[in-house]
This record gives structure tokens, C-alpha cells and sequence, in this order.
């Protein structure tokens, strides 16, 4: 029993290594360096999150829109 012990720590802690965590963000669009609009990104991985508000982001002739992340 004593030597299970570890093992079932070791197993445990793993799983929760690699668990993903999912949180709410904010992604803060700017015209021309002002912030202009501001969209949630509810239960989302950063990375999943960040792609997302880059894809909000657009140049056009007049100017452009970017956004990032909170």
C-alpha cells in the first residue's frame, strides 16, 4: 500500500499538469490607437482566445482596426 501511495500522487498531480484552463477574456480593439469596442471571449484556452481577437483585427485604406487581448 505504501508503495501505491506515490504512484497515485505522481498520477494525480499529472493530470492536473496537463489539464487546460478556460477562462472569460477581453479583447480590446483599437482605431487608430483608441479603443473603440470591446468583445468577451467566454470559456476559452489563451491561445484559442488570443487567434480569436486577432481575427477581429483588419486594415483597410483609412485605417486600421487592431485588437489584443486584455
Amino acid at each position: 500500500m505504501k508503495k501505491l501511495t506515490p504512484l497515485v500522487l505522481a498520477a494525480a498531480f499529472g493530470a492536473l499538469t496537463f489539464t487546460s484552463c478556460k477562462k472569460d477574456y477581453t479583447c480590446d480593439c483599437k482605431v487608430n490607437g483608441e479603443s473603440v469596442i470591446k468583445y468577451d471571449i467566454k470559456n476559452a484556452k489563451k491561445k484559442d482566445a488570443e487567434a480569436a481577437c486577432e481575427g477581429y483585427s483588419i486594415t483597410t485604406a483609412v485605417g486600421s482596426y487592431s485588437c489584443s487581448l486584455n
